[in-house]
C-alpha cells in the first residue's frame, strides 16, 4: 500500500479542504475529548502518553530547554511537560480553537491546585508555525500527527524550528504487528469505536474517520523512512501495545 501524502477524509479533495474537516470534526468533539479517549483505549492513552514523555526527560532536564507540544489538543502530554523537574519552558499549539479552550481550562486547573505556573498556548497550523527556525531543543506530537494534510511538509516544519541536534518525539497510532491483536482491534476500531464514539460525542463521522485514518497512515517503518528523509538522524521507533501505537525519535 502506498502511503497518504497526508491526511484524506472522506468527501475531501484538497489539503485546504481536509484540514477545514479536520479542525470542524475536532471543534465538534472537544468537550467529549478525554473522555472518549480514556474509554475507547481502555485506558492505555495515559500510560502510553507518560512512556512518551519519560523518553524525554533528558532532553526536559537540560538547562533552559524550550519545548512545544504540538497539537496539543487539550493538553495531558502538556501538563506532563511542564511537570517535570527542571527550568524548561514549554508552549502548547494546536490548530483546533476548542481544543485549545480545553487545555486552558485544564492549566489553570492545574494553577488552582497546585500552585504550578502556566503553560502558554497559541494556535496555529502545523505546517506553518509561527516560529523562528533553530529556535526548539524538544517537539513532541501525541496523536496529531496523523491528522495533518501533508506529512512531509510537517516533518520538514519540524526540522526547520529545531536547533541542531533538538528532539522530535511522535507518538501515533499504527497497525498492530501481532496477527490475533490486529484482527480483534480492526474489529473494534471499525464496529464498535464509531458507535459508542458517536453515542457519547454526538459526531459518529469524527469516530469513523479515527479507524480509517490510521489505516492510511503510513507504518512504523514508513514513517522512519518519512523522518530521515526530512533531515532527522538517529530515527529510531519502539512499539506499543503489540504495534497499535509506535513512539518515533529522532534528532536534527
Amino acid at each position: 500500500m502506498t502511503p497518504a501524502t497526508g491526511t484524506t477524509p472522506k468527501g475531501t479533495t484538497s489539503e485546504e479542504a481536509a484540514s477545514r474537516w479536520v479542525r470542524g470534526m475536532f471543534g465538534r468533539v472537544a468537550a467529549r475529548y478525554d473522555l472518549l479517549n480514556h474509554l475507547l483505549s481502555f485506558n492505555l492513552d495515559r500510560q502510553w502518553r507518560a512512556h512518551l514523555v519519560k523518553r524525554v526527560a533528558d532532553v526536559l532536564a537540560q538547562p533552559e530547554t524550550k519545548v512545544l507540544d504540538l497539537c496539543c489538543g487539550t493538553g495531558d502530554v502538556l501538563l506532563s511537560l511542564a511537570s517535570r523537574p527542571g527550568t524548561a519552558t514549554i508552549f502548547g499549539s494546536d490548530f483546533c480553537h476548542p481544543m485549545l479552550i480545553e487545555a486552558q481550562r485544564k492549566i489553570a486547573a492545574r494553577e488552582r491546585k497546585d500552585r504550578m505556573p502556566g503553560a502558554p498556548l497559541f494556535e496555529s497550523d502545523a505546517l506553518a508555525l509561527p516560529l523562528a527556525s533553530a529556535s526548539l531543543d524538544l517537539v513532541t506530537v501525541a496523536f496529531g500527527f496523523r491528522n495533518l494534510t501533508n506529512y512531509r511538509r510537517g516533518l520538514e516544519e519540524l526540522a526547520r524550528v529545531l536547533k541542531p541536534g533538538g528532539v522530535v518525539a511522535i507518538l501515533e497510532f499504527s497497525q498492530p504487528t501481532n496477527r490475533i491483536f490486529a484482527q480483534l482491534y480492526g474489529t473494534f476500531s471499525t464496529k464498535a469505536l464509531p458507535w459508542v464514539g458517536g453515542l457519547i460525542s454526538g459526531s459518529r463521522d469524527a469516530y469513523s474517520y479515527l479507524p480509517e485514518s490510521i489505516q492510511k497512515f503510513p507504518g512504523a517503518e514508513g514513517l522512519a523512512g518519512q523522518m530521515r528523509e526530512s533531515g532527522f538522524g538517529h530515527v529510531e521507533f519502539e512499539r506499543l501495545t503489540f504495534g497499535a501505537v509506535a513512539l518515533h525519535l529522532g534528532k536534527k
